[in-house]
């Protein structure tokens, strides 16, 4: 374990043997961190939280903290985050609140970019980007390989789906739809499928011509949402993603669906 003699680190925080912590960085009391974390100078990592392995956070971020709540009563909350992410300059995560889960999630190998800011109890899928300056609200849950760009601000409750892409500057007010790009210097409007993110993850070219293809019929028929899922089994060829996305438009949304 290597920790920088101006470093103040807890005695009840739990560190991994391998664990390094650079100077003037605070480890608070309820702190665990597992193998091969790396901590960077001025970082504060307090509250209930437990922090994976091979994760590295640098400078001036400030994890776990209690969240910007007013109705919060110092509660026992409580954040998680996976294996292998890297957090950059300034970010900051708040760990969860008593009108939500009591947990803020951050999956693994997410890559968050600088002064971003997620707030309490939103839930981080694998593998998402984060980009410099994107704001999360309250209780946000986004979907594994998800890219959020730049300036982007996403209301509270608001879902952001799988392999999704929210280019820089919008406003995302509504929920983003699995699989789909959104741009808007306000507020966000869906352009069809992600088509350049899902051929770099690999996607068979039937499954984005389906989804394509469902794109039209939900959100360009001018059908209600019922018989636009109708119309989408009826008339395209059925995959894994096109059931996932039909899913999600007919899952519990607090927002309504971005069109």
């Amino acid at each position: 374990m290597e920790i920088h003699p101006t470093a103040i680190v807890s005695p009840k925080a739990e560190l991994a043997q391998d664990v390094r912590i650079h100077a003037f960085s605070v480890i608070g009391p309820k702190v665990t961190i597992g193998a091969g974390c790396e901590i960077g100078p001025h970082a504060v990592i307090d509250g209930l939280t437990t922090i994976g392995e091979r994760n590295r956070i640098f400078p001036f971020s400030s994890i776990g903290l209690s969240p910007q709540d007013i109705s919060y009563q110092n509660e026992e909350t409580r954040l998680i985050i996976g294996n292998d992410n890297v957090i950059r300059e300034n970010v900051t995560i708040h760990r969860g609140s008593h009108r939500g889960d009591g947990a803020t999630i951050l999956g693994s190998q997410t890559y968050i970019m600088a002064y971003v800011h997620i707030a309490h109890d939103c839930r981080i899928g694998n593998r998402v980007i984060m980009a410099n300056v994107a704001t999360l609200g309250g209780h946000v849950h986004v979907g594994d390989c998800a890219t959020i760009g730049g300036l982007v601000a996403v209301h509270q409750f608001v879902r952001v789906g799988m392999y999704s892409f929210v280019g820089g500057k919008a406003a995302v007010r509504m929920d983003i739809p699995p699989y789909m790009l959104a741009v808007g210097a306000a507020a966000a409007k869906l352009y069809g499928p992600n088509i350049i993110g899902l051929k770099r993850n690999g996607f068979p070219a039937e499954a984005i011509q389906a989804l394509k293809k469902s794109y039209r019929i939900l959100f360009r028929s001018g059908l209600i949402l019922k018989d636009a899922t109708e119309r989408v089994r009826r008339e395209v060829q059925m995959c894994p993603e096109v059931e996932h996305l039909l899913e999600f438009m007919s899952g519990v949304s607090k927002r309504g669906i971005t069109r």
